[in-house]
């Protein structure tokens, strides 16, 4: 095995460093460098593994189909653009679908998005087309990151089009805000149950800002088949970048989608200036209110407790670049739902996941006061100041009330 080592300055496009080898790649830090090992497949390879769901075959392996280690990533927003650039950057042959022509001519042209991901470059590996077919030809894997609002419109230009044997994977944080449905949900609705046995889901601390420049990051995949979540594991993994492995699928995605609307109440509460205290308090109660739903939607409890759930809410709450965040602190401000989104370019998925947590939260009897009152506080106009006060006056009870299997 011959091996070349150089230092390459932090970010994704600056990844120089190699050992030629077999699969796989790592990285170890060096004061503002990073060695990056990179290993390349034989001519054989045996990856990915064969996307069969136990105990019997239901699926071909990717090796038998037209697939050829190829993902495709539809959406073009943050999130989508971000996941692109990772997979194209570690793994290369990814392709980018842009809804709008004339987004994905200035995208392929000026190799940047910049619109949602200004100053990042594309690398030469990342396909931009306005075409879906050609996104999605020969694509093993493919990537959901459009706005929960907007899956309906884009699943229906785009199901044909998915290789039947393909993985599909949604980054996706959100709920439907009539019935509190997840994405998952609504895709074996409109697939057949078939296509449980090829679907995942991804989430996690993943500001898109951050991931794109560089930084560390961690994520987990959920997926009702093993090899299905071990395979998306494989593909989205990078020096910078560390999935998971989950089978929790419903718990992933509702602690992907209601840390947002906890994340909203952290903004009113950095809004009107209150102190840590009081933040740690909305943060760990609102987990305890995700967690309840989670347990009686049948979701693991200790999910709740990793990257999807404490882990997301963390960097949500606290970070700057969150856009659920960011409306907190202008209601706070004053200002109302409908002036803040105008301002907004990007979708700040609390706003309606708020709706589809208190539906669902009502229709299983599990009680979310925080969803609550920042629902009120959304759509029915109540004071951000008044909603902290009902918090503080609630009944006495029980910290770990609806948190444990025989409450």
């Amino acid at each position: 095995m011959q091996v070349r080592l150089h230092y390459a300055r932090q970010g994704l496009r600056n990844q120089s460093a190699s050992i030629r080898g077999h699969l796989g790649e790592r990285s170890h830090g060096k004061a503002g460098y990073r060695v990056v090992i990179r290993r390349r497949a034989p001519r054989a390879p045996s990856w990915p593994p064969r996307l069969a769901p136990p105990p019997t075959k239901l699926l071909p392996a990717i090796s038998e189909t037209r697939c050829v280690n190829k993902t495709a990533v539809i959406g073009s927003g943050s999130w989508g653009t971000t996941l692109a650039v990772l997979v194209a950057e570690a793994h290369g042959n990814c392709a980018l679908w842009a809804h709008d022509p004339a987004e994905a001519h200035d995208m392929a042209a000026r190799r940047e998005n910049v619109r949602f991901l200004p100053g990042v470059t594309l690398p030469d590996t990342l396909h931009i087309e306005h075409d879906p077919a050609a996104v999605l030809r020969n694509a093993d894997l493919v990537l959901l990151t459009v706005p929960m609002r907007r899956l309906r419109e884009n699943w229906d230009a785009v199901a044909h089009l998915i290789e039947p044997h393909a993985a599909i994977v949604s980054g996706i944080k959100g709920l439907d805000p009539a019935t509190g449905r997840r994405v998952s949900e609504f895709v074996v609705e409109w697939a057949g149950d078939e296509i449980r046995h090829r679907l995942a889901v991804l989430s996690g601390p993943n500001l898109a800002r951050e991931i794109a420049a560089g930084e560390p990051a961690t994520a987990v995949i959920a997926a009702r088949v093993p090899e299905v979540g071990r395979t998306v594991q494989q593909r989205l993994s990078a020096p910078t970048f560390r999935t998971y492995v989950s089978d929790d699928v419903i718990g992933i995605e509702l602690a992907g989608a209601i840390k947002n609307v906890i994340a909203i109440g952290a903004g009113v509460a950095d809004g009107l200036r209150f102190g840590d205290n009081a933040k740690a308090a909305l943060m760990t109660r609102g987990l305890a209110e995700m967690t309840r739903l989670g347990l009686t939607a049948g979701a693991d409890a200790l999910t709740f407790a990793g990257l999807a759930g404490m882990g997301d809410l963390i960097a949500t709450c606290a970070s700057p670049h969150s856009r659920n965040h960011y409306v907190g602190q202008e209601l706070a401000a004053g200002r109302t739902l409908d002036d803040i989104q105008s301002r907004m370019v990007m979708v700040a998925e609390g706003v309606e996941t708020s709706r589809g947590a208190l539906a669902l939260a009502r229709r299983l009897g599990v009680e979310m006061p925080i969803v609550e009152l920042i629902n009120r506080a959304l759509f029915d106009g109540l004071p951000v100041a008044e909603a902290g006060q009902v918090l503080m006056a609630r009944e006495l009870s029980h910290e770990l009330r609806g948190l444990r299997r025989d409450d």
